[in-house]
């Protein structure tokens, strides 16, 4: 099947059942990364994810790496460090800032996949109330983890977190998880399968169960994030 091609007027994307299956959910490339595109890309299940040089690429793999918030535990040596009240939270602080975090080099990686062009479009979502992000700050007030993401209806799309200390990404994960909880979120999609969220609790289940629950979830309203509850140690 030949790889489905985007114009640069056309926003509309091939049904999602049209993904490769190898490579796993490749499923059109071209386009632009304009907030148009991404938010009729992300409420049909499909996102963006290409390396520098390369073609934009949108992927809706199957399966679906997903983790439903209320089944969510932090493990036991988390709660132990966030006892301790180590780290500060905050939500929409910084945005930015998180995205550039994210993209920094990490000693684990090659490279990164969040290029200026997703750092400035996705600002653009930030800007109107789309794209969120949770911060964690030192004692020192330094912004040392984060996590961002996009929120359509009641499920949130998580792209990518950072750590600067111990248990931050961890401990920006588990607030985030608190915050989908108090807001009735319940599904949090990861993308792509990766033994990191697997760690953290994540769960595959098939593209089409996915779509259904998705085709429900974003035409609820969504919850407005500056009414955001504090961080609660667990």
């Amino acid at each position: 099947m030949p790889l489905y091609r985007l114009g640069p007027l056309e926003y509309g994307f091939p049904p999602v059942t049209e993904a490769l299956t190898e490579p796993n959910g490749l499923l059109a490339v071209g386009g632009d990364l304009l907030p148009e595109r991404l938010l009729l890309a992300y409420r049909a299940g499909i996102f963006p994810w290409f390396n520098p040089g390369e073609p934009i690429c949108w992927w809706s793999p199957d399966p679906r790496c997903v983790f439903f918030t209320g089944d969510y535990r932090p493990g036991r040596s988390l709660v132990k460090a966030l006892r301790k009240s180590p780290f500060r939270f905050s939500v929409n602080q910084c945005f930015t800032r998180v995205m550039e975090a994210c993209a920094a080099p990490r000693p684990y990686a090659d490279g990164t996949w969040i290029q200026p062009d997703f750092i400035r479009h996705y600002s653009r979502l930030h800007e109107q109330g789309h794209a969120h992000s949770v911060e964690v700050w030192s004692k020192a007030g330094e912004l040392v983890g984060g996590i961002y993401g996009i929120n359509l209806g009641r499920v949130l799309f998580g792209e990518s977190m950072f750590s600067r200390e111990t248990d931050a990404s961890k401990a920006a994960f588990c607030y985030l998880m608190q915050l989908c909880r108090h807001w009735d979120i319940p599904l949090l999609d990861g993308q792509v399968e990766n033994p990191h969220l697997m760690r953290l609790g994540a769960t595959l289940i098939p593209r089409d169960d996915f779509s259904q629950r998705l085709t429900m979830l974003v035409e609820r309203p969504a919850p407005d994030w500056r009414q955001a509850p504090p961080f609660s140690t667990p």
